[in-house]
């Protein structure tokens, strides 16, 4: 018997044991510290917003005409023979908007012995190594998908090609006859896009000029664009400009079209297509109008995902030389390997060679000839 209540004592015991465990735990449960809410992050702060990019493109060019002068005739930034050159070094602030009631800004300063030069515009910093490229307010007004307007100095809407930076990189180190002579390269003023739907999207804008900071007269140009996306594989673009641009001139507008195909055959094929015409009474010869025309083609075929080749043939026909001070028809035939070392390194060579329908290209001891091949090597980073 006392064996049994011994047994009945245990048991109730090794029963207990347990709840007392899960009482003695109580207390402690109840006297934890609730978890502190998760810190709020501090507010961003107003640089946090503003990205930051840059660009360096150096090159090394040789005429095989050998001119006497040093001087690649016609060519845009590519114009000193045998010569190492920092062509620029950009560096780019902005705040991007994307959305509706979104401000922001671009600045793009540019400086180096080759595109600074060419792309400066009337009435700032002419002629120097240094350049305001951009340098614009963007807001977008909340009106529909958002209509954005830019105010201040910005890149022409024209042309298939760039001026060269971080965002816009092109396939061939040098550039065409027609982006140097048949169109403008920069414009102040005002600009406002809108896109219509995922395949129309267009653009209007009023503006000094052609390449004007300070008005050379007392009219101002306006520009159109419209963009039309049929496919994702293809785009196509027209441009349209028109304005008296001489100064002191208020009449004699001049006047470009501009129609831009765009086809993106495969992931690493892309074919592109740039034709121009333009007129300007009074260019030449009081009363009369002077015109001009180009075609331009382009081929990119990535080989790998590093190497591509990349082909560009043009005309450009300037009969009354206003464009270019010569009557003359002047083509070009380019291939550019190009070599992708990293995200940001690249490498690229121009072999090139231009023709015209006379002699305008100078060769060693003072001879000319008709025809101009050159070779340009060069490296490019970004940022």
């Amino acid at each position: 018997m006392p064996s049994m209540l011994r047994r009945s004592g245990c048991s109730r015991i090794f029963l207990l044991a347990p709840l007392a465990l899960i009482l003695a735990g109580l207390p402690a449960f109840a006297e934890e510290t609730p978890a502190a809410p998760p810190a709020t992050p501090p507010a961003p702060k107003w640089f946090d917003e503003i990205a930051v990019n840059g660009f360096l493109s150096t090159t090394y060019s040789y005429n095989l005409n050998r001119p006497d002068s040093g001087t690649n005739q016609y060519r845009v930034y590519d114009f000193d023979d045998n010569a190492f050159k920092i062509d620029v070094v950009t560096l780019t602030l902005q705040k991007a908007v994307s959305k509706p009631g979104e401000a922001g800004f671009r600045v793009d300063a540019d400086a180096g012995a080759s595109i600074p030069r060419v792309s400066a515009s009337y009435g700032m910093f002419q002629g120097q190594d240094f350049d305001l490229k951009q340098a614009f307010v963007s807001y977008i007004v909340p009106l529909g998908s958002g209509l954005r307007v830019d105010a201040g100095k910005f890149l022409t809407a024209f042309s298939y090609e760039y001026v060269e930076s971080w965002d816009t990189p092109n396939d061939n180190a040098t550039r065409s006859f027609m982006f140097g002579y048949a169109m403008p390269t920069t414009h102040t003023g005002v600009k406002a896009s809108y896109t219509f739907s995922d395949r129309i999207a267009g653009m209007v804008m009023v503006v000094n000029g052609w390449d004007n900071v300070k008005d050379n007269n007392s009219s101002k140009s306006i520009c159109g664009q419209v963009v039309w996306t049929p496919t994702p594989a293809v785009t196509v673009t027209g441009n349209a400009m028109t304005g008296p641009e001489r100064t002191g001139v208020n009449g004699d507008p001049r006047t470009v079209f501009e129609l831009i195909a765009q086809w993106k055959a495969t992931d690493r094929i892309v074919l592109g297509l740039d034709g121009v015409t333009g007129s300007e009474k009074g260019a030449v010869r009081a009363g009369e109008t002077a015109k001009w025309n180009g075609l331009t083609a382009y081929a990119r075929v990535g080989l790998t995902g590093t190497f591509a080749l990349c082909l560009r043939g043009e005309v450009f026909g300037d009969p009354d030389g206003a464009r270019t001070g010569k009557a003359q028809t002047l083509k070009e035939a380019t291939l550019t390997p190009e070599l992708k070392v990293s995200s940001h390194l690249l490498f690229r060579a121009d072999f090139r060679v231009d023709w015209s329908s006379v002699s305008v290209f100078e060769k060693k001891d003072a001879g000319s000839s008709k025809a101009q091949p050159t070779v340009l090597l060069n490296a490019a980073y970004s940022f």
